[in-house]
């Protein structure tokens, strides 16, 4: 677990968020709260469960952007699922420890890649000398002297591949074929349970074919490199770290989870939701869901749920689930100075991104303050007329604003383009004045 204390986890999440102190406050000590159990003597520390979260507020003011940033600063498994997408036990469509499997599959692959890059060094080496032997056949029974001879040869190509002069030529390179029909495959809904991995054991059946491919020297060693680091990958091993690093640092971020919050009194579809929630209780209490790859447990995953709770609120959830939520959050909508700082302020502010894009056109894109500042003005006139889609928007807007010229760049001829605000009131005062004109196009 990575050592930040919760004001740097803060100020790393303040590169990328603009405003939202109060969310960021909470998810940072959460995360420091990871690091402290750590150093908890042992008999103590399985006791200590997360303090799952509560984030309440609009779409489009940075919940989801806020545990995304936290997990990768974390290098923790992260997922996101909505809520109202899983149905009660005996229904058709997603059950709810399908979360869990699809966090533990994703660990899995975070696991894989960092050991192959412990591995990429030996695995270059394997990989350059097998493409010598495609460049250099060797007899089967050659004699010394034609072996000390090959063995120059063999000196001097490998110096010229690393130096790239190899890389045009063409190599013959067997690659593996499956001879297994093209057919999908639907398991019955939970069949993860039985440990089954249906497409596997259908695969098996059938032999493995290869096939020759006339490839150039640059691709080879790339495909060569990848065959070779996936052989020195311990699988087994993988699992095993995969399976603790999604108990251990998991994090879980359950979206719409209003869509599931039943209104007293109410029948029909309520009673459903109540039972997705009922069976979303034992996953956040802690409980162990059997995967292919074997059990995991849940107690020390932090689950971070969302909503925007405009027609429900967090007390129509059942009383047990919302004692797994301790920490409440409300997010603030987005006023105009705030859209401002998110267009020019965070390392992957929208202006920034327009101008890197265009600049791969050889155009030259500047926005003076004016403009930045009418297109946050029109947002925010946007979203109070029709849907408040918070920080969206301004994609919505941008595109708009710049549709023309991203057509038009490849031909253009002139290379410095200035967007001032006449510009953004030619381009977009009449569509957002028009409330119904903006509902369908803004």
């Amino acid at each position: 677990m990575t050592n930040f204390t919760p004001r740097e986890i803060v100020s790393e999440l303040d590169r990328y968020i603009i405003g939202q102190q109060d969310a960021k406050r909470a998810v940072a000590v959460a995360l420091r709260n990871r690091w402290r159990r750590q150093q908890v003597q042992s008999d103590l520390r399985d006791e200590i469960v997360p303090k799952n979260i509560i984030m309440i507020g609009p779409t489009g003011v940075g919940k989801t952007e806020i545990a995304r940033r936290l997990a990768k600063l974390a290098q923790a498994p992260f997922i996101k699922v909505e809520a109202s997408k899983f149905t009660e036990v005996g229904y058709v469509g997603r059950d709810v420890e399908s979360m869990v499997r699809d966090l533990l599959d994703l660990a899995i692959i975070m696991v894989k890649e960092e050991e192959a890059k412990k591995m990429r060094v030996k695995a270059e080496a394997n990989a350059e000398e097998r493409l010598l032997d495609l460049l250099l056949p060797g007899e089967s029974d050659p004699s010394p002297d034609k072996l000390q001879q090959q063995q120059g040869t063999r000196d001097k190509l490998r110096k010229l591949l690393r130096l790239g002069e190899l890389d045009e030529r063409f190599v013959e390179l067997e690659t593996e074929v499956s001879s297994m029909p093209a057919m999908s495959i639907f398991p019955p809904q939970g069949s993860e349970d039985l440990g089954i991995n249906m497409k596997e054991m259908f695969g098996n059946l059938f032999p493995k074919k290869t096939k020759r491919k006339r490839i150039k020297v640059c691709e080879a060693r790339e495909l060569l490199l990848e065959s070779e680091a996936e052989k020195l990958v311990d699988m087994e091993n993988v699992t095993t770290l995969a399976r603790e690093r999604t108990e251990q640092t998991g994090i879980i971020f359950i979206d719409e989870i209003d869509k599931i919050a039943s209104r007293e009194g109410l029948g029909g579809p309520e009673v459903s939701r109540e039972g997705v929630q009922r069976d979303i209780l034992p996953i956040v209490e802690g409980s162990t869901v059997n995967t292919k790859h074997g059990p995991v447990k849940t107690d020390h995953v932090l689950f971070i749920a969302a909503g925007a709770f405009h027609v429900s609120k967090p007390s129509d959830l059942i009383p047990e689930l919302q004692g797994r939520f301790p920490i409440r959050v409300e997010l603030e909508s987005l006023s105009e100075e705030d859209f401002f700082r998110i267009l020019t302020e965070p390392k992957n502010a929208l202006i920034r991104q327009y101008k890197e894009l265009m600049k791969t056109e050889s155009i030259d894109l500047e926005f003076d303050e004016e403009a930045i500042r009418e297109i946050a003005r029109i947002a925010r006139t946007v979203n109070d007329r029709t849907e408040n889609i918070g920080a969206r928007r301004l994609h919505t807007i941008l595109e708009k604003l710049l549709e023309e010229l991203s057509f038009d760049a490849p031909e253009r001829t002139e290379r410095q383009v200035m967007i001032d605000q006449q510009e953004v009131r030619r381009r977009l005062s009449d569509i957002s004045q028009d409330e119904d004109l903006s509902r369908y196009i803004l």
